[in-house]
């Protein structure tokens, strides 16, 4: 079959709908997550997305719920028990061998096909069905309305937080939403790429664009736009030599990635 071909098919489709909704809200969160230093909170977060979807392999419901579910609780758990500083990466360390730990046994446990636990792993977008698109769709929604209501609060707490506390506004509050926002995000991504290559949507698109622009808006910009070039991109290049869809998406997350410091190097050289 040839490439038309495979984008006639109704799965092709749908991954392709997936991927740019995901890319739009992975885009829109990146710039906060990079500049407020929660690269790896997003990693943790997705092993307990891993754990939630196991979860959910394991009592026969749907797997974009439990992996939902996951997130939010690992958001919440980040945001209530990282109240320092100082405690958050020991936090996150704690709570991401917990979640992978309790994955790898409930994938062990799980009796069913093999590719079901393997796409948990590293994606499966070409499995989304139209109740998992409605379901992403409903969420990528509530995410970027939330944001939006919260946004300029969340920006000066992310540029400044100590003034933003002196001038009254509820940082601690704002973490927490904001975590479980990018729980939310982790999750859909985990569709995706999988838990184990989440960081290729949440972060790097995010971090190249932040490498050529200093301008709060057009890094937004840019890593919209470079994550809808890696999701839909990674699929695109995926279809005709049939190879795993996360492999690519990492992929050119990655080039962009090498591109943008590249230019990053060159612009700071001229000035």
């Amino acid at each position: 079959m040839t490439i038309w071909d495979l984008l006639e098919l109704d799965f092709v489709q749908t991954a392709l709908i997936a991927a740019a909704v995901l890319g739009l809200v992975a885009g829109v969160l990146g710039p906060f997550i990079v500049t407020r230093k929660m690269a790896f909170a997003v990693h943790g977060t997705s092993e307990l997305a891993l754990t939630g979807g196991a979860a959910a392999l394991l009592l026969g419901i749907g797997v974009g719920y439990g992996a939902l579910a996951g997130s939010i609780i690992a958001a919440v758990l980040l945001g209530v028990l990282s109240r320092r500083e100082n405690d958050r990466d020991s936090v996150i360390g704690a709570i991401l061998a917990f979640g992978l730990g309790m994955g790898i046994l409930m994938l062990a446990l799980y009796k069913g096909r093999s590719a079901n636990k393997f796409g948990l792993l590293t994606g499966q977008i070409v499995g989304v069905d139209s109740t998992d698109l409605r379901l992403l769709v409903v969420s990528s929604i509530a995410v970027l309305a939330v944001l939006a209501f919260i946004y300029r609060p969340l920006f000066f707490a992310s540029v400044d937080p100590d003034v933003a506390v002196s001038r009254g506004v509820p940082v601690r509050g704002l973490s927490i939403v904001f975590a479980v926002l990018v729980g939310v995000a982790t999750a859909l991504s985990v569709q995706v790429v999988g838990a184990l290559l989440v960081l290729a949507l949440m972060i790097t698109p995010a971090a190249a664009a932040m490498r050529i622009t200093a301008s709060p808006l057009r890094a937004t910009v840019l890593s919209v736009v470079f994550a809808e070039v890696a999701a839909v991109g990674g699929i695109l290049l995926s279809l005709q030599p049939g190879l795993p869809v996360s492999a690519l998406v990492t992929a050119v997350s990655f080039v962009i990635y090498l591109v943008c410091r590249g230019i990053g190097a060159v612009q700071r050289r001229s000035t």
